[in-house]
């Protein structure tokens, strides 16, 4: 085939895609102030997505502090660092590790399980369904898990980051020999308001991008079962590269 033929086609569909992810997004936005507003849908998803997240996004935090603690001493040994162990595992679970590795934890596992359920609507026609009952499937399937995703992410991320710094806490008290008042007392003066402002409103942003993507596969998904298996991959990885991408545009922005 023709190299340009290939290059071309691709960009066309790159393209494509995105017109086709902006459309949906600003109908999904557009329905989230609009009425009517399923209420009991929304606090059913918050249960779901962030209740049910929890042990997988608190054993990662945790055991990231852990790792964070030994490998900062280890690298804070060489210049006789060592004291800035609680600090800087502070200041990397708040503004970094925290959202980014609870929301790359809850892509996982809510955008496949939304796409997945979605999609197995759509190619049963149960969203046809719906439209023939006079009920938007906006309001009805895709507004209420972007209102959950994005109201639960914060408190997930919040508890992951009590979680990532008790990690780090135990790590260095009962591995690398830190009193603990000492330990606490520098993670507490080092860490600012803005720091843990800074990894909630990122986990607001993450929360959307995770539902986002989980809808918008599985509302597209087509072919059956395998095409549900592809939204669900697909969910997961655009959920997860969409995430790096905006930690750095959001840090970017929040620090410059």
């Amino acid at each position: 085939m023709n190299p340009l033929a290939i290059i071309g086609q691709f960009i066309l569909g790159f393209f494509e895609e995105t017109g086709r992810l902006s459309i949906f997004t600003r109908d999904a936005v557009r329905h989230i102030v609009l009425p009517p507003i399923y209420f009991r849908l929304i606090f059913a998803q918050m249960v779901k997505i962030g209740y049910n997240s929890l042990p997988v996004v608190g054993l990662t935090a945790f055991f990231t502090g852990g790792v964070l603690a030994l490998q900062i001493y280890i690298g804070g040994s060489r210049f006789n660092a060592e004291s800035l162990v609680s600090s800087i595992v502070a200041l990397g679970i708040t503004r970094e590790l925290g959202p980014v590795m609870a929301g790359l934890m809850v892509a996982g596992r809510v955008s496949a399980g939304l796409a997945a359920e979605i999609g197995t609507m759509r190619v049963t026609e149960q969203i046809d369904a719906l439209r023939t009952l006079s009920t938007n499937p906006f309001k009805y399937l895709v507004v209420p898990r972007l209102l959950a995703a994005t109201i639960t992410m914060p408190f997930l991320v919040l508890i992951a980051d009590i979680l990532g710094i008790m990690g780090g806490y135990i790590v260095g008290t009962k591995s690398l020999g830190f009193n603990g008042a000492v330990y606490i007392r520098n993670s507490v003066d080092f860490i600012e308001f803005n720091d843990v402002a800074s990894g909630l409103i990122k986990a607001a942003v993450f929360g959307f991008i995770i539902a986002l993507m989980g809808c918008y596969h599985g509302y597209q998904s087509k072919g059956g079962a395998q095409g549900v298996g592809r939204a669900t991959t697909n969910a997961v990885v655009s959920a997860s590269i969409l995430i790096l991408a905006a930690n750095y545009a959001l840090t970017s922005l929040l620090f410059s």
